[in-house]
């Protein structure tokens, strides 16, 4: 299942790529939402025992939600959007 917003978005799309798929959002939107409402809702998985990780707080502080994006880790909670973004969630379902 994936998200939905309750109006009808006005804002202009972009595309990113998501582990090499493009993807159509907002711009400008945090990235964790853009993910969530295109259906990816395990980010990454914790190193020790290897469960799934995704966005959690939304608002910086816990950090689950960080990943690989145009080779530099960020909090995908406080990353906007931008065109071309190059996003790398490898090995999450």
């Amino acid at each position: 299942m994936t998200g939905q917003r309750k109006s009808r978005d006005q804002r202009s799309r972009i595309t990113i790529t998501v582990d090499g798929a493009p993807l159509s959002v907002p711009r400008g939107e945090p990235l964790a939402t853009a993910l969530l409402c295109a259906g990816y809702l395990c980010l990454r998985h914790s190193p020790n025992a290897g469960a799934p990780r995704g966005a959690l707080c939304f608002m910086g502080v816990c950090q689950e939600c960080s990943i690989q994006v145009d080779g530099r880790l960020v909090q995908t909670c406080l990353t906007p959007t931008q065109e071309g973004m190059a996003v790398r969630l490898k090995g999450a379902p």
